[in-house]
């Protein structure tokens, strides 16, 4: 029972975001262009802040895990790799591929990471998790943004790929903070302390945006596809990777943040992303709500599993 709440817990504020966002467009409180307007702040100024300020005040020496980082990094790589090969053949819509690959590869581990590492071993125990996350989310956005410019048009443009890899907000933020971080670029504390305070705003306003852009209409329109990654994303993914991660030998907070990235549902930046980048943005918007939805029960399931085996 207490797992179930704890997974309760972390998602929960997820889907009350949601519905606000949903509540105040059924209101009218916004209108389509300041929806579009909106996503592309957030796209551009938010999340890159969020990133950032996540890279930069991870503890490299409390949590440097070489091995732990390779194969966390080398294992998303393999499956991004797989998802390029197989899902061209099973989706012939372009604005469609990059979504549903993302769908699979892409966690919310910036939101999911942290509150459930911190809930299950404590504060100031967590370093660990923080580390991969300056590792494997700007992994999960370069591999977005390849993705998503692959499909944008009817060919591959190697140059255009590159071009939107380097210039994209979320990567550029990352290396930023990467870079600061490894020379010891040390902000002013009211500096630090304005970005720590937008780093804030970002998951809050972009689930907002996510829940207002959710259309019920949609449910039937994706249905297959959102069914298809429910399974492949919560059971099938971790069912292979968790185990294999046992098997290697990691344990304790190591194993739950990799359970984490395998297991999250949907990263919510897919959807600003496919928004800017010409993807299927409500398609995206309904992999993230309903994946959303189904961890609480998977995620729960998978924590258990592993408390009970003493693996965590």
């Amino acid at each position: 029972m207490e797992n179930l709440i704890l997974s309760f817990n972390v998602v929960a504020p997820l889907f009350f975001m949601m519905v606000l966002g949903y509540f105040l467009k059924y209101i009218k409180m916004y209108d389509q262009h300041t929806l579009d307007i909106m996503n592309k702040v957030v796209f551009k100024v938010f999340l890159p802040v969020l990133l950032f300020y996540n890279v930069y005040t991870t503890d490299l020496g409390e949590a440097l895990d070489l091995k732990l980082i390779l194969y966390a990094a080398s294992g998303v790589i393999i499956l991004f790799l797989l998802l390029l090969l197989i899902v061209p053949r099973l989706e012939k819509e372009n604005p469609k591929r990059g979504v549903l690959i993302q769908g699979v590869f892409r966690s919310n581990f910036v939101i999911f990471g942290i509150p459930v590492a911190t809930s299950i071993y404590g504060e100031g125990n967590v370093g660990t998790t923080a580390m991969l996350i300056a590792t494997i989310v700007p992994l999960f956005n370069v591999l977005a943004v390849i993705s998503l410019e692959i499909f944008r048009d009817s060919q591959i443009n190697v140059k255009k790929i590159a071009k939107g890899v380097i210039t994209n907000p979320l990567i550029v933020a990352a290396v930023i903070g990467i870079i600061f971080l490894l020379i010891g670029i040390q902000l002013p504390t009211s500096v630090l302390s304005t970005v720590k305070d937008i780093s804030k705003m970002a998951t809050p306003l972009g689930l907002i945006l996510l829940g207002a852009s959710f259309s019920f209409s949609d449910v039937k329109k994706y249905l297959n596809e959102t069914i298809i990654i429910v399974i492949v994303k919560l059971i099938l993914v971790p069912a292979i990777m968790v185990p294999l991660s046992v098997f290697l030998g990691f344990r304790g907070i190591a194993l739950l943040t990799l359970t984490i990235i395998y297991g999250a549902p949907t990263g919510v930046s897919t959807f600003q992303m496919a928004k800017q980048m010409d993807g299927d943005s409500d398609l995206a918007a309904q992999l993230i709500v309903f994946t959303s939805f189904f961890c609480i029960i998977t995620m729960f399931v998978w924590i258990y599993i592993l408390k009970s085996m003493a693996l965590i």
